[in-house]
């Protein structure tokens, strides 16, 4: 089943514009209210009517303009402060006590989302500047201006600062973390790369040089070259340097089939395969296979996943458990799980070996059967007693896990 990692970001700014969205339209009508209920103080009411009117037809018409970064342009955010700006100097033309009171002005709070929309669009030296226009604004237009005025004006223009930081260091969070998914993505991909790899390119090349020496003359030279192509190859895959590019394979045949893989995970993708059609292959005059009477189903991924580890674990069999070595495939149906267990009768796995064949870049336990299991969120118990033979105990979770589910171990 094919398989493809995407990364789908979603900014952390569009909530903050949703929220100065909500906060214009708000404001504007707090302002309006305001204005109604203290309409007997004007001396001049047309002149708040005609701010007001523009203002509220002005917030109405602009709210797509603080939908997102994009929309917000330079143009709009210096024509809204101008508008918010002017409403505050045009308060003691409509009010002539307004300079001596400290009454609110014509725009009141919604001056604050003018700022607000400069801190969100261009971080916290947007929002100083201008919160310091409307930090002049109001002291020119109290012409003695108070403790609450001056209070009011240094709030505005920390906060405006404050949250305009707050934003920057979001957004560069958030880079940090897009590229941190993007590195995932790329080292899972080359991760199965290196799996299939070594099932299928990397085992034809053992094998050739094996047959090769064992031959003799010209195919020794051959068996030779592969040899060397074979290390080139593990350390090529050991190094991180092999290209996101995936194998693909069909484990019901044992054909290896190199395609460029896609999403067939989707919702709405064919039910659950039965893991046994992909194990029954195997079995053979050296491979025994135990599977329950009914069928072991599994999402296809984790099926294929679960049976290509098996297949390794029985390439490690026939490569070092020697020629006549005896195996058995045994798989558990449980009802939060699937156990699937490679027993053989080989020599067994001497102390530190694993540890080494990593060093050398065999990565056949690492990569072909640890991790296929952690991606499918399961787990891969490996026991070995020298001489007595191996098993492999393969653990896989009937509850799908997402990209970043629990992973697997190998014990």
């Amino acid at each position: 089943m094919a398989k493809r990692v995407r990364v789908v970001r979603m900014s952390v700014e569009q909530p903050l514009w949703r929220a100065l969205t909500a906060y214009r339209i708000l404001t504007m009508l707090y302002a309006i209210l305001l204005a109604v209920f203290g309409r007997d103080k004007y001396e001049r009411p047309w002149v708040a009517i005609a701010f007001l009117t523009v203002m509220a037809v002005w917030t109405l018409a602009t709210l797509p303009k603080v939908s997102g970064a994009v929309a917000c342009t330079k143009r709009f955010l210096g024509t809204d402060l101008a508008l918010a700006l002017a409403g505050i100097l045009l308060t003691p033309l409509a009010d002539f006590q307004a300079q001596h009171m400290d009454g609110p002005t014509l725009p009141s709070i919604w001056t604050a989302g003018s700022v607000l929309a400069f801190a969100i669009k261009g971080g916290w030296r947007w929002a100083a500047f201008a919160s310091t226009f409307v930090a002049a604004a109001n002291l020119i237009e109290r012409a003695e201006p108070s403790r609450d005025t001056l209070h009011n004006v240094l709030l505005v223009w920390v906060a405006s600062i404050a949250i305009g930081y707050v934003v920057e260091v979001a957004r560069a969070s958030e880079r940090t973390l897009a590229r941190a998914l993007e590195i995932e993505a790329a080292t899972r991909e080359r991760e199965r790369l290196a799996r299939d790899i070594h099932d299928s390119v990397l085992q034809v090349l053992a094998m050739v040089q094996r047959r090769g020496t064992a031959i003799g003359g010209e195919a020794a030279e051959l068996g030779r070259m592969a040899g060397e192509q074979e290390v080139a190859l593990r350390t090529l895959v050991s190094s991180g340097l092999v290209p996101p590019t995936r194998v693909s394979e069909d484990a019901a045949e044992g054909a290896v089939v190199r395609t460029v893989e896609t999403d067939d995970d989707e919702p709405g993708a064919p039910g659950e395969t039965d893991l046994r059609a992909l194990l029954a292959p195997h079995a053979g005059s050296r491979v025994s296979f135990a599977e329950p009477g009914a069928p072991v189903l599994l999402p296809p991924p984790a099926a294929m996943e679960l049976a290509a580890a098996v297949s390794a674990a029985l390439d490690n069999v026939r490569v070092h458990a020697g020629e006549g070595a005896q195996a058995w495939i045994l798989v558990e149906d449980w009802p939060d799980e699937v156990i699937v267990t490679v027993r053989d009768d080989g020599p067994g796995i001497p102390d530190g070996r694993l540890a080494q064949a990593e060093g050398e870049g065999r990565l056949g336990v690492a990569l072909s059967i640890r991790g296929r299991l952690r991606e499918l969120g399961g787990t891969a118990e490996l026991i070995s007693v020298p001489g007595q033979g191996t098993e492999v105990e393969l653990k896989v979770p009937k509850v799908p896990k997402d990209s970043r589910g629990k992973a697997g171990s190998v014990r």
